[in-house]
């Protein structure tokens, strides 16, 4: 009966709950452990602890980023707020809305944060029925009433974490998003509006929305369009090159596979340079352009790139630009933060050569995190066109990384079809 259904749905959410809340007990006691077993091995107490919420994150299947929060997320239920714990081990809060007690008592102390814990009491039910709103709200006004001086000076400091980060989005599109105070951000989106309601009176016949976000990006470069100068990158086969395939092109840096066909090739015919002339001479339609367009092709049959190899310590450009090509993001399982550092699979200070197999593209953070002790990695041989590396954590957990296919290599065993590429883990 339907009925039936939805009592399994909520005795199915209530079980998520519990397992949250197994989870947090579990991160936490395997964070004492780790830091137990550094301490024995000698290592600094200041360096206790580095890796752990890596290895969480792994085991997870989360993002390094995300696996800190939920590190940190565990170790304030535990330790300050055991009310709230016991409400998502109760089915009471999800993990989600427990995220969002921690985040917003994350500026009082720990006395404090178990006086509003107390204070609120999430497991007899206060939260029953209440919205992501109405239980930030209520914690807000708590931590204020407890602690006014460190909410007041936390707002100051949300000040100095103003920035800008872009991401992708569907259909070539991308995300630009920008952290600012209150009264910057309602400017700025006033001052969009307002020039929008002008030019649509004016009879512009772009839609609002699309006139404030032409204007976002005319007023930010100083140019009609927002391009002055891009390097565009396109990963394609011989076949779309010479024959017209309909093998999907890869935009690097964004992952996304564009189709195919001779626009692809008559785009880079007709780039403009500074000067408003393509290479062939011609006045380009948009003086003042500089755009050049990189075709990076794949070999027939496999899909891999042209190798190369230096016997550098540090990866040449051109071998960075290939690796980065290749991996598009950081290479670690679960993580697909833009590449920040090219480093050598297997350390140079070990004999790892500085070639294209044992090269990798990884974010800061991931790099970083692969020289704690206990960790290592090595390049694995697999089929033409799939590089692929091995991640082994201090417990001895193996987790492969594939970098993903590119426009040309056929589908492989354990390999998605959309292009993203496979992390797999392997439990070892």
């Amino acid at each position: 009966m339907a009925s039936d259904l939805i009592d399994q749905l909520r005795v199915l959410e209530d079980m998520k709950s519990a397992i949250s809340g197994l989870q947090a007990r579990i991160a936490v006691a395997f964070d004492l452990a780790q830091r137990q077993a550094q301490a024995e091995s000698g290592v600094p107490a200041s360096e206790q602890g580095k890796g752990v919420a890596a290895q969480v994150a792994l085991a997870r299947r989360e993002s390094p980023n995300r696996g800190s929060r939920l590190l940190g997320l565990a170790k304030a239920l535990l330790i300050e707020m055991p009310r709230t714990l016991a409400a998502v081990e109760a089915g009471q809060l999800n993990e989600w809305r427990a995220t969002l007690l921690v985040k917003e008592t994350a500026c009082l102390s720990s006395e404090d944060r178990c006086a509003v814990d107390e204070e609120l009491a999430a497991d007899t039910g206060t939260f029953d029925c209440a919205g992501d709103r109405a239980i930030i709200a209520a914690v807000k006004a708590a931590a204020y009433r407890r602690d006014p001086r460190s909410v007041t000076q936390r707002a100051a400091r949300a000040a100095t974490e103003r920035h800008v980060s872009l991401r992708p989005a569907p259909d070539t599109m991308t995300y630009l998003t920008a952290l600012l105070p209150v009264a910057q951000g309602v400017a700025a989106y006033a001052a969009l509006s307002q020039f929008a309601d002008t030019a649509k009176s004016s009879g512009d016949d772009r839609s609002r929305g699309q006139v404030m976000a032409d204007t976002l990006v005319d007023r930010l470069t100083g140019t009609a369009g927002g391009i002055s100068k891009v390097e565009v990158q396109l990963i394609m086969t011989d076949r779309t090159l010479f024959q017209g395939d309909t093998e999907p092109a890869r935009l690097k840096d964004t992952g996304l596979f564009l189709p195919a066909g001779r626009s692809l090739i008559e785009a880079g015919e007709g780039v403009a340079t500074a000067s408003g002339q393509d290479p062939r001479g011609q006045t380009s339609q948009e003086p003042g352009i500089d755009v050049w367009l990189r075709r990076l092709f794949t070999a027939p049959g496999t899909g891999e790139l042209v190798s190369t190899d230096s016997k550098a310590r540090l990866f040449p450009v051109g071998m960075r630009r290939f690796i980065e090509a290749r991996d598009n993001t950081c290479r670690t399982p679960y993580c697909d933060a833009p590449i920040r550092h090219i480093d050598h699979i297997v350390p140079w200070q070990n004999r790892g050569p500085t070639d294209l197999a044992n090269g990798a593209g990884l974010c800061e953070q991931c790099n970083h995190t692969k020289e704690n002790p206990g960790w290592t990695a090595k390049p694995l041989a697999g089929k033409p066109g799939m590089h692929t590396l091995e991640i082994i954590t201090p417990t001895g957990h193996r987790y492969r990384s594939k970098a993903p296919p590119l426009p040309g290599t056929r589908a492989l065993p354990g390999t998605h079809g959309n292009g993203v590429g496979s992390k797999d883990p392997e439990q070892g």
